[in-house]
């Protein structure tokens, strides 16, 4: 091999393993999202064997199916972080002189600890150490980051499992408001606006910094953590525009939290929304099904607001701030059917860490 090409073979397979290096520390030790071509891709190739999945008539089946993405997705980028690393080193390898299969073997050897070739000299040993080293750190970051993901994907899962008491299965804000009227409950709402404004301060937090979590899906096919943030918000949009119970600082405070939740973590995604809309901008909720829902609820015994356009007003002027996300995450997490967010789920299927926008 000509000096030329042996100097350009290991300069190509250092900015491999660099490349490669920084997309595993960023994904796995950096708490903030980074959005990165290898992980990209890794999430986009796996998506392309999904895609038959995603055509599936029957939502049961293909809830079944696409359950495995994500977790498919998290255990191939290991494997891809690998096996660039050792495709690497193998150029390094080349570099110094060596074959092509010999640096092949050495560079496996190396990465994977098993010592099957010696290496011809002190700084091709320097090199195998820094492998060795380089392929258990990988391993050792993965096994550490497993748990810390199922941690949040746990305390996640708990909160939506624990709204079917209280809103159903799939939720509904409605039925949620309805059952706690019938209970006379709707004066004790309090700690459960602060109960969950504390829920989407940690998925900002947790899906922000681990993206991947968007995509794990709940255990039931029922349930979805984008379907139990709509219903939490639209109840807390109609307690604030349509039920006589007062003004509501706590269901105010959970509104703003959820929409600034949803928000920040569209922004990795890249999905469009409008930062600051109107109050009269147009939602997804058509009126007359705002006074179906009204009529519901004045009939199970809530007392409602005696002016239906105002309360629409100021329901539309909430529900404005969330709308957009709230369906494109349905949308981009196939969601259950549900009442104003899985039922009329925006087209967006993006799934692979694009890149960041700016506004």
């Amino acid at each position: 091999m000509s000096t030329l090409l042996a100097v350009l073979a290991g300069i190509a397979g250092a900015v491999i393993v660099a490349a490669t290096v920084l997309s595993a520390v960023q994904t796995l030790a950096v708490p903030r999202a980074t959005p990165l071509w290898i992980t990209r891709w890794v999430f986009l190739a796996v998506g392309v064997a999904f895609a038959p999945a995603r055509r599936m008539r029957d939502y049961t089946r293909r809830d079944r199916a696409l359950a495995l993405y994500a977790p498919l997705s998290l255990m191939c980028l290991p494997l891809v972080w690998l096996t660039l690393v050792l495709l690497g080193f193998a150029l390094v390898f080349v570099a110094l002189g060596q074959g092509w299969s010999d640096a092949v073997v050495e560079s496996g050897s190396s990465l994977l600890t098993l010592g099957v070739r010696e290496p011809p000299g002190t700084g091709a040993a320097l090199l195998v150490f820094v492998e060795a080293v380089l392929g258990l750190g990988l391993v050792a970051l993965l096994i550490s980051y497993l748990p810390s993901i199922y941690s949040s994907y746990s305390r996640r899962e708990v909160m939506v499992t624990g709204l079917e008491t209280q809103a159903g299965s799939p939720p509904s804000a409605v039925e949620l408001l309805s059952r706690l009227a019938v209970i006379e409950g709707l004066d004790e709402l309090d700690g459960f606006w602060a109960e969950w404004s504390r829920w989407f301060a940690d998925i900002e937090e947790t899906h922000c910094s681990t993206p991947a979590l968007v995509l794990f899906r709940s255990p039931q096919p029922d349930r979805s953590w984008v379907t139990a943030a709509g219903a939490v918000l639209d109840a807390a949009a109609l307690v604030s525009s349509t039920l006589d119970l007062g003004r509501r600082p706590a269901a105010e405070l959970c509104l703003r939290s959820g929409f600034l939740a949803l928000r920040r973590i569209a922004d990795f995604y890249a999905m469009p929304y409008d930062a600051d809309p109107a109050p009269d901008d147009p939602i997804a909720v058509r009126r007359e099904e705002y006074d179906a829902a009204r009529a519901a609820l004045a009939a199970t015994g809530a007392a409602v607001r005696p002016d239906p356009d105002r309360s629409w007003r100021d329901f539309s002027g909430w529900r404005v701030n969330y709308d957009a996300v709230l369906l494109r995450f349905a949308g981009l997490t196939h969601a259950p059917t549900a009442p104003w967010s899985g039922d009329r789920a925006l087209e967006f299927r993006q799934v692979a860490l694009p890149r960041r926008r700016m506004r």
